[in-house]
Formats: C-alpha cells, sequence, structure tokens
C-alpha cells in the first residue's frame, strides 16, 4: 500500500503471504479454487483458496467479499493479515492484527 494507508496482507493456500495492493486479477473457479494474479513482470498466479468438494464451495461472489474486507481493513488504519476460513458449514474472511 502506498502513503498513509496500512499494509493488508492476504493469507495464501500454501501459507504464504501476499500484498493486497500487489493482485491485479482474481479468479474463483467452479471447482471452488480461488487464485490471484499479482502485479509483476511474470504474471505469477497464486492460489489464496484450493476447491474442496470436502468443505463445500464457497459462495460465488466471494472473490468480491475479499475486495470489500480489503477496502474495509484499509480504511481502518491498522496492518491486517485477511484469510479464508470455512466456518459453521460456509466460507468467510477473516482479518486479524499483524
Amino acid at each position: 500500500m502506498s502513503g498513509t494507508l496500512p499494509d493488508v496482507w492476504i493469507s495464501a493456500a500454501d501459507g504464504d503471504l501476499i500484498r493486497a495492493d500487489a493482485i491485479v486479477i482474481l479468479r474463483l473457479d467452479r471447482t471452488g479454487r480461488l487464485t490471484v494474479q499479482l502485479r509483476d513482470e511474470a504474471k505469477v498466479s497464486v492460489t489464496l483458496l484450493e476447491g474442496s468438494s470436502t468443505g463445500g464451495h464457497p459462495p460465488a461472489d466471494f472473490h468480491r467479499q475479499l475486495i470489500r474486507m480489503i477496502a474495509e481493513v484499509a480504511a481502518s488504519g491498522s496492518a491486517q493479515v485477511i484469510g479464508a476460513r470455512h466456518v459453521d458449514g460456509g466460507w468467510r474472511w477473516i482479518s486479524e492484527p499483524l
């Protein structure tokens, strides 16, 4: 992030952390796999959420929910990490301080 905005990080499926401002494309496929393409020369893609038949698919707008969560967290003024969690039979984004 630039200026006075706090750092917002996203937790990837493998445990890596991705800076939210490095994301340029979000893709949610039919299997429930959510990938992001990063802003760089190599056009690197990172998996944020693996599709799963046992955990159920995330909602069709799950990638839009992530964008909304990033905006809310950035406006909060503190550095946060956001991750996908399967809670009570459904998927949701959870943020926590770094």
